[in-house]
């Protein structure tokens, strides 16, 4: 059932006059992640003006990041009276007085009629250097309850998901089951019940199955049936039938939910029920590796020998999950706060959950892959220049993890099944399908991935200290440099990874990327005993450096700045490959372009930043935080703070973008929960 538009819009009013108090710490995000752990729990709750609510969890449903409806709702009967506090299920709302989020956790503060508080914590873990756990696709919601008034209250707590989480076509039938584990897990397990493995709708997976649970006791009831009839029946009598529906039909007829409600009995001190939504696919990847096109297991099939189990783990994990969450937590905002004060932890915190969603670990125990999600843009698996801007949080957070994401890349070209001699842009025009580019006919963006691939090597050999690494693959590195010595100096009419901005002959920053991708690879070279190439490559690269600075840097400006174009002395551009020099401490490019640069780029700040360059009034959030990372502390200063302003200010209403108007602070195209925030870490990684 769908209220009326007419309705909603009185609930809304309502709402906002109930919710005017709360406050949000340390902004108010376009959206709050609620479940953001890979490219399919991904759920958060809209909020900006756009088509949001301003920030609160009531009075709208939840959604997947691609804007359809994924219903998470939430109810509360204090001593009779049922409140309404997660999604938009008909009862009145409780008051929400606060909401903070941090990079592991949204936590909700609401006053229920004066009675009880309420504190709602929706965690979804980040583990980096633990695999097993980081493989789980899960994650938590931990409801607290305590009397407000000082008063024992008779509380009774509701929750339900729908159907619509488990496929993106709401014609398919789902199918459910209720049952518990061994330990007293109760779950509903619910899925389509026609499942086309590798296949999506809307984004969304159209196989798995979807594990909603908590502990079970003789304090607990369930439902499945309609959406009407279950939260009906909690509304009416404080309760659940313990029944079962086995009508299983296509998911938006009747919509069918699956609720819990949790007697809590009288209430004075806080008491806490936890939960957990999490998904399980056998084989998750297709990929076209060394040895053809194979599926891949979802890496948690390789420490859980049922789903079951897992489930049970993760349940049981909660305690250990809350502890790393906020040593993780406290590391982000001590190191942000270190870099770039507290706007840059502003920036960093609401980027973590969603650039690491939109990965997957994959394989088993003795070869493990890490699979990225182009989220947005065109959906494109492992596409090298979104992993580029990406990488950042990968350096800052466990580097090793860089192998990981690069080696599917390198397998899939080094076995000779991509033919031609630059880069590929990306494994496979649609996720899960890593199914390669055989034909040669990927996007072309020849010399952008190929200086992409040169520094991200050598930038994760470096942190790993793994030599052997850039010897395995000397020779496809050495035959990207090839292509960029014939190429980079002097660029053809191409894209580059900004490619919604259009084709450009001799780009200013693409060159000087194809530039210090040679010199990277002179010193690949160095490292690994050639030296007469790493004599070589640096003659070259110093020599195109010297003739860039002459192309590309309109001299008679003031103040003189780098050009969008060479010749084009009226352009200009955030020159964010300056970035790959200092990555990888080469000190290459002269420090008077750093400087000139810090100088010139506060001359054209608009209200939420810098523009990308002169063509649009709009910006890339991950490459104002690239080119912040490298200019002087009052430049870079400015940078943050703007892009910090327009996180709190933006009217956009999805999981944030990073790619908006600086004048507005709108959309400026479809970008969303892009994984690209990782480099928001820019400054992080250049720390490691």
């Amino acid at each position: 059932m769908r209220t009326s538009s007419t309705i909603l819009a009185v609930a809304g009013t309502l709402l906002q006059v109930a919710n005017a108090a709360s406050t949000f710490s340390p902004a108010r995000p376009p959206a709050i992640p609620l479940a953001v752990k890979s490219p399919y729990l991904n759920v958060l709750q809209f909020a900006g003006s756009d088509g949001g609510n301003g920030g609160y969890l009531t009075g709208q449903y939840s959604q997947f990041w691609a804007g359809q409806i994924v219903a998470w709702v939430g109810m509360i009967k204090v001593d009779g009276t049922t409140y309404t506090w997660m999604g938009n299920p008909g009862p009145q709302s409780v008051t929400q007085t606060a909401f903070e989020y941090t990079s592991t956790k949204s936590v909700f503060t609401m006053d229920v009629g004066g009675k009880v508080e309420m504190n709602i914590t929706f965690l979804s873990p980040i583990t980096p250097e633990d695999q097993k756990r980081q493989s789980l696709i899960f994650s938590y919601l931990d409801v607290r309850v305590q009397s407000l008034d000082g008063d024992s209250h008779d509380v009774q707590l509701y929750t339900d998901i729908s159907a619509e989480w488990v496929a993106g076509d709401h014609s398919s039938v789902a199918q459910w089951e209720y049952d518990a584990t061994s330990d007293d897990i109760a779950y509903h397990r619910v899925y389509r019940q026609t499942q086309l493995e590798f296949s999506e709708t809307a984004d969304q997976a159209d196989w798995g199955y979807w594990y909603w649970a908590t502990k079970n006791s003789d304090k607990l009831t369930y439902q499945s049936g309609s959406d009407v009839n279950v939260r009906g029946a909690f509304q009416d009598n404080g309760m659940l039938a313990n029944t079962k529906d086995t009508n299983y039909r296509p998911i938006n007829q009747e919509y069918p939910v699956f609720g819990f409600s949790v007697d809590l009995g009288s209430v004075t001190r806080s008491v806490n029920t936890l939960y957990t939504i999490g998904l399980t696919q056998q084989q998750v990847i297709q990929f076209d590796g060394a040895t053809g096109i194979v599926p891949l297991a979802s890496l948690w099939t390789s420490y859980f020998s049922s789903e079951t189990d897992a489930v049970s783990f993760f349940y049981n994990d909660y305690s250990t999950a809350t502890s790393t969450a906020s040593s993780l937590d406290n590391k982000i905002a001590t190191d942000s706060i270190g870099a770039g004060g507290q706007d840059y932890l502003t920036i960093t915190s609401l980027s973590t959950r969603q650039a690491l969603g939109a990965t997957q670990l994959v394989g088993n125990s003795t070869k493990q892959y890490l699979f990225l999600k182009e989220i947005s843009s065109d959906g494109n698996v492992q596409t090298v220049d979104v992993i580029f801007p990406f990488y950042p949080i990968l350096l800052y957070l466990q580097p090793s993890l860089a192998k990981l994401m690069l080696d599917p890349l390198f397998e899939n070209q080094e076995s000779g099944q991509y033919p031609n001699m630059y880069s590929m842009h990306d494994l496979g025009a649609h996720y899960p399908n890593a199914t390669g580019h055989s034909d040669g006919k990927d996007e072309p963006q020849p010399l952008e991935e190929c200086g992409n691939m040169l520094i991200m090597t050598l930038a994760y050999a470096q942190r790993n200290n793994d030599i052997s690494y850039l010897n395995q693959h000397y020779n496809i590195l050495k035959q990207w440099t090839q292509y960029l010595i014939q190429e980079a100096l002097i660029p053809a009419d191409q894209i580059s990874t900004d490619d919604f901005a259009g084709s450009l002959a001799n780009q200013t920053d693409l060159a000087l990327k194809g530039i210090i991708g040679i010199q990277a690879m002179a010193v690949i070279a160095n490292l690994t005993d050639n030296q007469a190439d790493g004599a070589n490559y640096t003659n070259i690269a110093l020599d195109y450096i010297t003739q860039w600075q002459t192309l590309g840097i309109a001299h008679d400006a003031n103040p003189p700045h780098t050009t969008l174009s060479y010749g084009m002395n009226d352009t200009h551009g955030l020159l964010y490959n300056l970035y790959g020099d200092r990555l990888l401490n080469l000190n290459f490019v002269p420090q008077s372009v750093y400087d000139m640069q810090s100088a010139f780029y506060p001359t054209v700040e608009q209200k939420y930043g810098v523009p990308l360059d002169t063509r649009h009034n709009y910006t890339k959030s991950d490459w104002e935080m690239w080119t912040a990372s490298i200019a002087s502390e009052t430049t870079k200063q400015m940078f943050i703070s703007d892009l910090a302003k327009w996180i709190n200010e933006t009217p956009t209403n999805k999981a944030m973008t990073d790619w908006y108007d600086v004048q507005t602070g709108d959309f400026a195209g479809s970008f969303t929960a892009r994984p690209v925030v990782g480099g928001h870490f820019a400054l992080l990684a250049l720390k490691t």
